[in-house]
């Protein structure tokens, strides 16, 4: 498996995807056209977010073609040269591949050697399952099972910034809740400016400030960390 998860399109003021290019133009070495997955966007006409990802990705001289512009989702995914799943809300993400009933197909072509990044929501969607999305349920998807190329849970956009005066849950809270039923799954928590990188069987962390989240205890992850003990 090839996979780069990024927690983000951007970091603090950054141009979309600009943090990240060092990464993607290794990542995606020897491709010249992407297939994206704009699913996850719900403001966004896909074209306008087709447009946008295309425009990140013209220096590489990368093709960026969206499923949303094929007449067949599972044809489109079965003849991609890589797959780059974009953010947005993970529930109407995980939503419409369930419809379009590419979520098996995906993860075939992923475990076989397709390279595939993802940001934000197309991050989350590389997990075991989606529960530990930051993202509001506005629509059921038909499980939270997700993709599963990493079996583990996911946390892109990591903060517990607590503004004073706030009394909601922070992030933590939120993720020692996910611990207590399930103390022995780990979640890796990935603030803006890192990412996950899966290479066959190693798993590093891209950038610094990570943290593993597992049997109630949260511990940071230097930057390079081997995390392929998780694969196992």
């Amino acid at each position: 498996m090839q996979l780069l998860l990024l927690s983000s399109s951007r970091a603090n003021n950054s141009a979309y995807l600009a943090p990240y290019m060092a990464w993607i133009t290794q990542h995606l070495q020897g491709v010249d056209e992407l297939l994206f997955i704009p699913y996850a966007g719900i403001s966004i006409n896909y074209d306008d977010y087709q447009a946008t990802v295309q425009q990140a990705l013209a220096p590489l001289g990368i093709t960026v073609r969206s499923i949303h512009q094929f007449d067949d989702a599972r044809q489109a995914v079965a003849q991609a040269q890589a797959i780059a799943v974009g953010g947005g809300n993970t529930f109407h993400l995980l939503y419409q591949l369930y419809q379009q009933d590419i979520v098996q197909l995906i993860k075939k072509r992923v475990t076989e050697g397709l390279p595939y990044i993802g940001w934000s929501a197309g991050s989350n969607i590389a997990g075991a399952t989606i529960r530990t999305t930051n993202d509001m349920p506005i629509i059921e998807p038909a499980s939270f099972n997700a993709l599963n190329l990493l079996p583990l849970q996911l946390n892109p956009h990591y903060t517990d910034y607590k503004p004073e005066g706030f009394h909601g849950e922070t992030r933590d809270m939120r993720l020692a809740e996910f611990m207590q039923l399930h103390p022995a799954t780990p979640i890796i928590a990935l603030p803006e400016g890192t990412a996950l990188k899966r290479s066959g069987n190693s798993l590093t962390l891209l950038g610094t400030g990570g943290y593993l989240f597992v049997g109630g205890n949260k511990t940071p992850l230097a930057a390079d960390s081997d995390l392929a003990d998780f694969l196992l």
